[in-house]
């Protein structure tokens, strides 16, 4: 039995020969992350039978041997939970598995032929893939590490007027009249604290992606401590520096600015430290459609969060030092999911919009030429496309069964290539439908779309 040592040591050797491969999973909350584990997991376990795969050559051309789960490198993290989602889309009706509550981890060893065969026509090869998976709520706390306490409260301004201000009504009632120099009152505080995380629920239940601290939505073992109760002082940025860094420890404002940096230095960046500084790939999955069919202000706070989301991760090519002992991600696939809620001929300018969405962030990682890709995908497929006649015309439009039971023939609506602006929000129409899963026979492999190129992009050039 290999001790911790031993397995770390084997996991360099195998990362030094491009035969273990680290891919973390991250999106923001509702984004499919849950979905798209359980599906990538599914197809690989299917490879080589009834899996559709064409678009991973690995698997076009027989090569594709299959997958198997293993025991993971860290006893310590829990283990994703396939078993319980298949259980989830098997059940009758299908039912969608429930979303993952914190970090969990998965190793799957891939079992393929290469394309250049050895002398004796046999050999095989293997490729660990070490698969993360994490909250969407505590992704967000990485662009906080770029704010002292100030500017941090600054960037939590709210909009005077906006629907996502209205839903913090109360804590902006609670706050109006605090000083920053007053002594300050714990049990006042952890009730203002607790006004402030309802807002961030509230604007999470409205769609709102935007949502700082991270913590405070899924607090797990920190529930009720003092770490966790802060809020954003409103004009603090105005304040003169040396005036606030004058302040008494027991002053409201002291009290407030070390919470913050006891969240930064003893929450986030171990998070960070510990888990994103590892990962060789990354898919980023981005809820799109949800955004577009929420309105302009859920739209625009989107794409604010990954804007922010995205300058907080490490990217760049690898050597093979870098690849052994400082990784950083060399690769990146940016998936808009649930592309099954449009007709096929609009998942082009789906994959368009997600562009022109993360424009800027896409075009610093072509500069620092890291290999990128936008692509659409669905990765447990929920509707059927079809073709209606109306008034002579065929019409695309789609199949689906609600989550209340019931069979929907519709055409959701049109899906902008481009950014959309004052006309498009003026007449949209775009009506976003959840449905359950599609049925299908019981051991069957999970129905999809590009999934296969997905894999093709994050995995296919270890697997040649």
């Amino acid at each position: 039995m290999r001790t911790p040592l031993t397995r770390e040591l084997h996991d360099l050797l195998e990362r030094g020969r491009d035969r273990q491969l680290r891919l973390a999973v991250t999106g923001l909350s509702r984004s499919g992350k849950t979905a798209f584990l359980t599906s990538l997991v599914n197809q690989l376990r299917h490879a080589g039978l009834e899996a559709r795969l064409d678009l991973l050559p690995v698997a076009r051309e027989g090569r594709l041997l299959g997958a198997r789960r293993v025991q993971q490198q860290d006893l310590g993290v829990p283990r994703f939970p396939y078993d319980q989602a298949m259980l989830a889309l098997d059940d009758q009706p299908p039912r969608w598995p429930e979303p993952t509550r914190g970090i969990s981890e998965l190793r799957l060893a891939i079992r393929y032929r290469p394309a250049r065969r050895g002398l004796l026509g046999g050999e095989t090869r293997q490729l660990t893939l070490d698969l993360f998976d994490y909250p969407g709520e505590w992704l967000l706390d990485l662009p906080l590490l770029a704010h002292d306490y100030p500017s941090w409260s600054q960037a939590q301004r709210q909009d005077v007027g906006s629907e996502r201000a209205a839903l913090f009504a109360d804590w902006h009632r609670a706050v109006a009249g605090l000083n920053p120099d007053e002594e300050v009152d714990e049990a006042r505080l952890a009730e203002i604290a607790e006004l402030y995380a309802q807002g961030l629920r509230a604007a999470r239940e409205a769609g709102f992606a935007d949502l700082q601290p991270g913590r405070f939505l899924l607090p797990g073992e920190l529930e009720g401590a003092p770490v966790l109760q802060f809020f954003p002082l409103p004009g603090i940025a105005e304040a003169d520096p040396a005036e606030l860094a004058a302040l008494p420890a027991e002053s409201l404002y002291a009290t407030l600015a070390r919470r913050f940096r006891h969240y930064q230095q003893h929450i986030v960046k171990p998070f960070y430290r510990e888990h994103f500084r590892r990962f060789d790939r990354q898919i980023v999955l981005v809820d799109v459609l949800g955004a577009l069919n929420a309105g302009p202000e859920r739209f625009e706070d989107l794409s604010r969060a990954l804007s922010n989301l995205m300058q907080s991760f490490d990217y760049g090519r690898r050597s093979l030092l870098t690849r052994l002992f400082a990784p950083r991600i060399d690769r990146l696939a940016i998936a808009a999911t649930k592309a099954d809620h449009v007709t096929p001929e609009q998942h082009g300018r789906l994959v368009a919009l997600l562009e022109a969405l993360l424009a800027d962030p896409l075009k610093d990682l072509r500069f620092a030429d890291v290999p990128v890709r936008a692509l659409s995908l669905a990765a447990i497929r929920a509707t059927q496309s079809r073709e209606v006649n109306q008034q002579g015309r065929r019409t695309p439009a789609l199949r689906g069964t609600t989550l209340a039971g019931e069979s929907l023939l519709l055409f959701p609506g049109e899906v902008p290539d481009r950014l959309p602006g004052a006309d498009f929000w003026a007449r949209q129409g775009f009506d976003f439908t959840a449905f359950r899963p599609l049925p299908r026979e019981k051991g069957a492999p999970l129905p999809h779309i590009r999934m296969d190129a997905a894999l093709d992009w994050l995995i296919g050039d270890k697997l040649s």
